[in-house]
C-alpha cells in the first residue's frame, strides 16, 4: 500500500512506505510463491483536502492545450452516469455535450462496459501481444472486419488514435517500399511523402503533426522538424452538394499532377475536418479522392478516428461516399470511451506486399498492444451499437439539433452553423474566452468545451431531447454575452 504522507519535500507531498506495507508485500510475495494466490490487505488513507489537490493540479499537473503558469480553471468530477458529469464538490450534474471527446457514445457508467472490464480484470489485464494471442483481441479484430468496408481484411491494434495514424503513415511507406522493391524498381526515387487537407487534424505525435495543417492548427510551432508533407486547400463542396465544386477539382487534379511520383498515400478526415474547425464536406469529394488515388496509385488512408462508430449517421464517414479506403484509422468510440485502445485497418493487398518485401514484417509493435482489458471493453461497445438502434438515436439528435441550432445563424456573432449525425457547430465571427464561457456553461448545468471560433457539441447518442434543448439553449444565451469572447 502506498500513502501520502504529511511529510514535506521541497513543498510537495512525497510517497512513503509503511512497516505494515512492507510486511503485507512480504506475505504476498511469500504465499504467491507457495499456491499463487492472495488475499491483498487494504489500508485505508486520509483523502487530502479537494482545495489542496485544485491547487496543486493548477500548479503541477498539465492538461490538453493549456498553461501551467497561466492556468484556466479546471472543474472536479466526481462520477458520472448516463449522460450526466457530476461534480465532486456540489454533486451538481452537468449534461454532456461532448461525450469526452467524442468518446462515450454510450454515455458512463454502462452496466455492460463495466462488466466486460470486470469480468476480463478476473482473468488477466494484460499480456504482451508478441508471440501469444488471446481471445478478446480476437474476437474483436473478427467484429471490426465483419463491420468495416468488405476490403479491409487486417486489423493492427494501437493505443491510442494518433498511434493509429502513425501506424497507417508507416505501413503506406513500408507498402510503397516493397512495392519497388518487388517490381525491381530500386533506384527509382522512394514515394515518402504524405498529400493531407490544409484545416485537418490527425494527431499530436511526430508523424501524425506532420500531416496537420502546418500554419493555422495547432502543431505549427513544430514544422522545422517534421517531415514535409504536401498540403491542398480545404474541400469547400458543402455537404449537401451532389457535385464536386471546380475549385476543389482543380485543386485535387493538380496536385496529384505534380506530385504523384512522391507520394505514398492521401490522408484525410472523410466528411467531417474535427479539431481543425469542424468543417464538413461533400461526400463527392470522398469519391473524387479515391478515383484519383487509383489512377496514380496512391493509398488512401480515411482517418475516423473521430467519425467512426456512427457519429456522422453511418457507421463510418467513407459510407456517405460509398468507398473504401486502403487503410482506416479507428479510435475514441471504440471502447465507448472507457479506455484507450485504436486499431488501423488494411487491405489485404498492402498487407501482402508490406510482408512480401523485406524485411518481411511489418515494424511496430507497441508494448500494450492487443490490451485484454480494452479490446474487451471494446467489443462489448460493439455489441451495443449492433443491439440498439443507434441510427434512429443520432437521427433524433439531429433533428433537435437542427430545430434548436440552425436558427442561429441569423445572429450578429455567427458565422455559420453545420450539424451533420450527432455533431453540432456553431462557428462565430470572434474567438471563443474559454474561461468565461466554460463558467457559464457549467452554471447552465451543461458542459461545452469550445476552441478558437468554435462552439461544437457531439453528445452521447442515449442523451434525451430534453437534455439537447437544455444544451441548445446554453449555446444561444452564451452569444448575447460579450465577455465570452476575445
Amino acid at each position: 500500500m502506498q500513502r501520502i504522507s504529511s511529510c514535506k519535500f521541497h513543498g510537495r507531498a512525497h510517497i512513503t512506505f509503511s512497516n505494515k506495507t512492507k510486511q503485507s508485500q512480504t506475505r504476498y510475495l511469500s504465499t504467491v510463491a507457495k499456491d499463487n494466490s492472495v488475499e491483498n490487505e487494504i489500508t485505508p488513507k486520509a483523502k487530502m483536502p479537494l482545495q489542496t489537490l485544485l491547487e496543486f493540479d493548477q500548479k503541477h499537473m498539465w492538461h490538453p492545450y493549456t498553461s501551467l503558469t497561466n492556468p484556466i480553471p479546471v472543474y472536479p468530477i466526481a462520477s458520472a452516469h448516463g449522460n450526466k458529469l457530476y461534480l465532486e464538490e456540489s454533486n451538481k450534474a452537468l449534461i454532456d455535450g461532448m461525450s469526452s471527446w467524442w468518446c462515450a457514445i454510450h454515455g458512463y457508467n454502462h452496466p455492460k462496459l463495466n462488466q466486460a472490464i470486470q469480468a476480463q480484470l478476473e482473468k488477466m489485464s494484460h499480456v504482451m501481444f508478441g508471440g501469444l494471442t488471446h481471445r478478446p483481441a480476437m474476437e474483436l479484430c473478427h467484429a471490426l472486419i465483419e463491420m468495416t468496408p468488405p476490403l479491409l481484411q487486417n486489423v493492427f491494434l494501437c493505443d491510442s488514435g494518433s498511434v493509429s495514424v502513425e501506424v497507417a503513415m508507416k505501413m503506406a511507406l513500408q507498402y510503397q517500399m516493397a512495392k519497388q522493391q518487388t517490381q525491381g524498381h530500386q533506384h527509382t526515387l522512394p514515394k515518402t511523402k504524405f498529400i493531407s487537407l490544409r484545416k485537418g487534424y490527425h494527431g499530436d505525435t511526430s508523424g501524425a503533426m506532420s500531416v496537420c495543417d502546418p500554419e493555422t492548427g495547432m502543431h505549427h510551432m513544430f514544422q522545422s522538424m517534421l517531415a514535409q508533407q504536401i498540403f491542398i486547400p480545404p474541400p469547400i463542396s458543402r455537404f449537401d452538394a451532389h457535385e464536386l465544386d471546380p475549385e476543389d477539382e482543380m485543386n485535387l487534379n493538380q496536385v496529384f499532377q505534380k506530385y504523384h511520383s512522391e507520394v505514398a498515400a492521401f490522408i484525410l478526415e472523410p466528411i467531417v475536418q474535427g479539431a481543425g474547425g469542424m468543417r464538413i464536406y461533400s461526400p463527392a469529394y470522398l469519391k473524387y479522392v479515391r478515383q484519383k488515388c487509383d489512377e496514380y496509385e496512391i493509398l488512401f488512408i480515411a482517418d475516423e478516428i473521430a467519425t467512426g462508430f456512427g457519429r456522422t449517421g453511418e457507421l463510418f464517414a467513407c459510407h456517405h461516399a460509398n468507398v473504401q479506403p486502403d487503410l482506416l484509422c479507428l479510435g475514441k468510440g471504440l471502447t465507448g470511451g472507457m479506455m484507450t485502445m485504436a486499431a488501423t485497418l488494411s487491405t489485404q493487398a498492402v498487407a501482402e506486399t508490406i510482408c512480401n518485401g523485406t524485411p518481411g514484417v511489418f515494424m511496430h509493435g507497441p508494448t500494450f498492444m492487443g490490451n485484454p482489458l480494452a479490446a474487451s471493453v471494446a467489443l462489448a461497445s460493439l455489441e451495443l451499437l449492433d443491439e440498439t438502434d443507434w441510427q434512429s438515436m443520432v437521427k433524433k439528435i439531429e433533428t433537435i439539433l437542427m430545430q434548436e441550432l440552425m436558427p442561429l445563424i441569423e445572429h450578429d456573432r455567427v458565422l455559420d452553423v453545420r450539424i451533420l449525425g450527432a455533431i453540432g457547430v456553431v462557428e462565430c465571427n470572434e474567438k471563443v474566452h474559454v474561461p468565461n464561457i466554460q463558467k457559464y456553461f457549467v452554471g447552465q448545468g451543461v458542459w461545452i468545451r469550445p476552441f478558437h471560433k468554435t462552439i461544437y457539441i457531439m453528445p452521447p447518442y442515449i442523451t434525451n431531447m430534453e437534455d439537447l434543448k437544455v444544451i441548445c439553449s446554453s449555446i444561444a444565451g452564451s452569444l448575447d454575452d460579450a465577455s465570452h469572447f476575445e
